[in-house]
């Protein structure tokens, strides 16, 4: 093994932050290996004036930094977990998935009101079609405005574009130090969070005798054991960017409960289910909710959507 390990990231404040921890933690665990971070620019990062589900969804922020690892430029990746695609490419895998910080939403308003509160008409920023969804959804009134950027441009912009509000995931704000500008935890009734939101991946070359067996001990069971009973039933959704799926699990008495859910773009129609079984076998799980999911109707949404989108790519 070289002595160097190469940690490949994103070149946004977040994502060094997050690659910057990895880095830590391996460091504090193998003191005679270097570690080094890698910044890769990926297609997400070039383009920010367009709706990530009108340029292709979340693969455009790990396909670069896949292809550095699969050609050896790196020897680790380090992703947040919901920016990962629902197949991983041949010859990579998810070496491990640390604990999970908070999964949920959270709304920062620019003069601390809470979503309840908002007049209508409130202006509120987000280009996410599952948080806009269920805001349309539970919030019709409400004016969705949109907001690209990374995470500190993206709360920047709720004083320079006069967003009243803003929604953005607690644990990019958390780890960031922002904390205290978080003016509402949003409820997973209101707000299902994104699959594998909070989460880390940190990804690697398929059997790699060295590097595989060294992120390993950054792994969490329970939290592995979630995220990949949420990635199941995402896979089986074949969702991405441009649908609005979300799914949330826990794990509580060796028993692991999913809820997730298909919106319209409108969030007009809702279809929501929760499933519950043992820990062991959330995969399975999160396969029979989306069955159960696209026999309740999430079948015509998805096509439709589908429909919709293959139509304005031929425009």
């Amino acid at each position: 093994m070289a002595d160097i390990i190469k940690i490949g990231t994103r070149g946004s404040r977040l994502a060094l932050w997050q690659a910057n921890w990895v880095k830590s933690a391996l460091g504090e665990r193998y003191p005679s290996f270097s570690f080094e971070i890698v910044i890769i620019k990926t297609k997400g990062d070039k383009i920010l004036d367009v709706p990530l589900a009108k340029i292709g969804g979340k693969g455009l922020f790990v396909k670069e930094i896949e292809d550095s690892l699969l050609d050896g430029r790196i020897d680790i990746a380090v992703h947040s977990m919901k920016d990962m695609p629902a197949e991983i490419p041949d010859g990579l895998c998810i070496g491990a998935i640390p604990l999970r910080e908070t999964p949920n939403d959270v709304m920062i308003s620019r003069k601390g009101t809470l979503l309840s509160e908002l007049s209508p008409g409130a202006c509120i920023g987000t280009s996410s079609l599952r948080r806009s969804s269920q805001l349309r959804h539970s919030r019709p009134d409400i004016v969705i405005l949109p907001l690209r950027g990374n995470l500190d441009t993206r709360i920047k912009k709720l004083e320079t574009e006069k967003m009243d509000a803003v929604i953005v995931a607690a644990a990019g704000v958390k780890r960031l130090g922002f904390e205290s500008r978080i003016t509402e935890y949003l409820d997973e009734n209101l707000m299902l969070p994104a699959v594998g939101q909070g989460a880390l991946c940190l990804e690697t070359r398929e059997n790699d005798p060295e590097i595989g067996p060294m992120v390993s001990c950054l792994d969490h069971r329970e939290t592995r054991l979630v995220v990949m009973g949420e990635r199941a039933f995402l896979n089986r959704l074949e969702g991405g960017c441009q649908v609005p799926i979300a799914a949330h699990g826990k794990i509580a008495d060796n028993t692991f409960t999913l809820c997730g859910l298909v919106a319209g773009i409108d969030g007009k129609i809702m279809i929501r289910e929760t499933l519950s079984g043992p820990e062991t076998a959330s995969e399975r799980i999160g396969i029979e909710l989306a069955d159960r999911l696209l026999s309740m109707g999430a079948k015509d949404i998805l096509e439709k959507l589908k429909a919709d989108a293959d139509e304005n790519n031929e425009r």
